[in-house]
């Protein structure tokens, strides 16, 4: 396939980096993003990628890692945002901006970051691609009036509405953009064996801490393939805008509230409320 220009996020660790050591042999354009500079810069050097570092619980830093790629891609625009980064956490945790860390590192960072590159994007036609979780069916339903769980909060509830929002997300960037040559879809990678949950109060970190993980985990290799899979992609062939994938699979099996259009847009209305940014 043609060269294309590449935005990874959470690439510094887990299947980000798995999927930006497997694309280091294309002659597609990456430009990583991680939280560690040691960590991104190691793989950057080994990919020979370009590469940034962003805080996603710091607002400020995804609006200035937003400046740093539109200054880097130029005229080419970016063919594919993969929205990578994110992670289940512990205890109810403000971020300096006064959010929950779960669904500002999860959600309204990528959704922040993603408004501010869509010219970009759509100089390019590009696609969007979400990493979401099977976690968004287990544990979401999503309250706009109150992301933050105010008033029940579990990180397992956090994490299900972020990957919830990230699926919903999706289907609105394919609703207001596809017909403007945009294409977005969400996806679960698998239960991934990496660090995930190992900074969370959350009953899924045992499963990560024991012998277990062995038996139920697939490999980040596999978790980054998937993930490549989507981002070489052609839209509208390898996948279909505005879906949910199990993995490499389309599937029907998503929390109900993934088919509430009025949700849907009640979420992009709220997060363009709370990161700043005029609504679309």
């Amino acid at each position: 396939m043609p060269a294309q220009t590449i935005v990874l996020t959470g690439a510094s660790d887990g299947i980000g980096a798995a999927a930006a050591r497997q694309l280091a042999g294309s002659p597609h354009r990456l430009l990583l993003v991680g939280r560690s500079v040691e960590k991104t810069r190691a793989i950057a050097e080994e990919t020979g990628s370009d590469w940034f570092t962003a805080d996603f619980a710091r607002l400020d830093d995804v609006r200035a890692l937003a400046g740093k790629i539109a200054d880097a891609v130029g005229d080419d625009g970016i063919h594919t945002l993969a929205n990578n980064a994110g992670g289940i956490f512990g205890d109810q945790t403000p971020t300096v901006d006064g959010f929950e860390k779960t669904m500002q590192v999860n959600h309204l960072a990528p959704f922040l970051l993603t408004n501010l590159l869509l010219p970009q994007l759509r100089k390019a036609e590009g696609a969007v691609i979400n990493t979401s979780s099977i976690g968004h069916r287990l544990f979401g339903h999503i309250d706009v009036d109150d992301l933050d769980n105010a008033r029940r909060f579990s990180p397992n509830k956090a994490y299900g509405d972020a990957k919830l929002a990230n699926v919903l997300f999706a289907k609105s960037l394919h609703t207001k953009f596809h017909a403007r040559g945009l294409s977005a879809v969400a996806f679960h990678p698998g239960t991934v064996r990496t660090n995930f949950a190992a900074d969370s109060s959350s009953i899924m970190r045992l499963l990560y801490r024991t012998p277990l993980k062995h038996l139920m985990l697939i490999g980040a290799d596999k978790g980054g393939a998937t993930l490549r899979w989507f981002i070489e992609g052609t839209p509208g062939d390898t996948w279909f805008s505005g879906a949910y994938y199990d993995e490499r699979t389309l599937t029907t099996k998503v929390n109900p509230q993934v088919n509430d259009a009025a949700l849907a847009e009640s979420l992009w209305q709220r997060s363009a409320e709370l990161v700043g940014i005029p609504a679309h």
